[in-house]
């Protein structure tokens, strides 16, 4: 499809892998190739080698705060299947992971339901001194009742009031990490002067859910606010990504929909004021790499094979915090009027509705499926992920493995050459931070001002 351009010419093509700390999805801990070391360190410091060795921008990994009971009322399923746990506290596995790197950029899942600003401004503000600039949130407003129901709340508050409380958190947290200024330490050694008093301010914050006194006892960090991730893909989420995200990471069953999605955020984006190229929009895409599309495919349907319906059937009532179990398994998907994570939940229902699945088939499938299929040889899916770019549909990937590390190994090995021979991928670092390889600027001292307030001044 392609031949070799100049590589000055071709927008690049940021790459960054989505990595549980815990099993690898349903069935992916099963793989004949499936490492089982991922309570070890050595299992995520050699992963994180083999994605700086490729090029990656950053490694994210997700988090939940519950054992999953979304089937059947009973966390049974979710032990007896791996689904959605065990999950590993995520900032020391990413802390692991940057100490064994030079480059690699590192986010973690964070929820903004279950904290206080002040504890995770500080966290993150430490940690992205400690890694020179490579840190980054991932901010989730939670999506189980049973994370609710270990902070004492039945069920999850409603979306609107979630989303309300994530604005002002966002909000907190930004004016501590600007609570110093950038040139608030002064360490003179001869006249005993540490710091500029009048570089730091106070916070004095009361709002709805928050009050926080400040400052921050940690200064400013190096990129001024760590790279904030979101992947919210309700209207709410979408509008709370424009604001305050550098990063989306979504997902979508073609490429259409990915289209109409990128265009969407970029023009929110725009309407807050904001430029739209400082908004990076990852789709997750999950890679097969064969020799040929026949070997890949041959690959792929070994992986289905693996799944058990029920462990599908979990998987899914996991991901929309719904009980299945109450409906005909043999009858069609209801409408589900507030579902947990809504991006997963469109997908299910554009793909039912094309193939016309029962709910039992949507769960045989669900537990196999991997986001954002591109299967076949290197130069196949290139060819996908450089169709994507070109079409206005991402400015890179998050590369979801099937099995780890084989998987994300095959990817460096086989993928990853092709795109940098067609120069979409780079070859060294682009800087010293997350942001300058993600092409994103450092923000100013007090830039939270202008996203804190929704361009139609309504709430999420």
């Amino acid at each position: 499809m392609s031949t070799t351009p100049d590589p000055a010419d071709r927008p690049r093509m940021h790459l960054a892998a989505f990595l549980n700390a815990g099993p690898q999805g349903t069935v992916g801990w099963r793989h004949p190739d499936a490492g089982d070391g991922f309570l070890t360190a050595a299992h995520y410091t050699h992963i994180a080698r083999v994605l700086e060795d490729a090029g990656f921008d950053l490694a994210f990994v997700p988090d939940s705060l519950a054992v999953p009971r979304s089937l059947g009322g009973s966390f049974d399923p979710a032990v007896t299947w791996g689904t959605g746990t065990p999950r590993l506290d995520p900032v020391p596995v990413i802390t692991l992971m940057a100490a064994a790197t030079r480059h690699l950029g590192v986010a973690a899942t964070i929820s903004t339901g279950y904290q206080e600003p002040f504890h995770v401004a500080r966290g993150m503000a430490t940690l992205d001194h400690l890694l020179g600039g490579r840190a980054g949130w991932n901010v989730v407003t939670s999506f189980q009742d049973a994370e609710a129901q270990n902070f004492g709340q039945e069920r999850l508050p409603e979306r609107r009031e979630r989303y309300a409380r994530a604005e002002e958190f966002l909000q907190v947290t930004a004016q501590l990490w600007d609570s110093w200024a950038d040139d608030a330490i002064v360490a003179d050694k001869e006249s005993g002067v540490f710091g500029r008093p009048a570089a730091v301010d106070p916070v004095d914050h009361r709002g709805e859910h928050f009050a926080v006194r400040g400052p921050l006892s940690v200064p400013r960090p190096p990129q001024g606010y760590p790279v904030i991730i979101q992947a919210g893909a309700s209207p709410a989420g979408r509008d709370f990504a424009a604001r305050w995200a550098d990063v989306v990471f979504c997902s979508h069953e073609s490429l259409e929909s990915a289209v109409a999605f990128y265009a969407d955020v970029k023009a929110r984006a725009a309407a807050h004021g904001r430029d739209p190229d400082q908004l990076k929009v990852l789709p997750a895409a999950t890679t097969v790499v064969g020799t040929d599309v026949r070997d890949a495919l041959a690959k792929h349907e070994e992986f289905t094979r693996l799944v058990h319906p029920e462990a599908g059937l979990s998987r899914l009532a996991y991901h929309v915090n719904v009980d299945l179990t109450q409906y005909d398994l043999d009858g069609p998907l209801p409408s589900l009027e507030e579902v947990g994570v809504e991006g997963h939940y469109r997908e299910v229902v554009e793909f039912a509705e094309r193939e016309k699945l029962s709910v039992r088939e949507i769960g045989r499938w669900y537990g196999a499926r991997t986001e954002g299929d591109m299967i076949g040889s290197a130069s196949d899916i290139a060819d996908t992920m450089e169709l994507w770019l070109d079409s206005g549909a991402a400015d890179g990937f998050m590369i979801q493995a099937t099995h780890v590390p084989a998987a994300f190994e095959e990817f460096a090995a086989h993928v990853v050459p092709e795109l940098r021979r067609r120069g979409l991928v780079r070859t060294g670092p682009a800087g010293a931070t997350l942001r300058e390889n993600l092409g994103l600027a450092r923000p100013e001292r007090g830039e939270w001002r202008n996203r804190a307030a929704p361009a139609t001044g309504e709430r999420p």
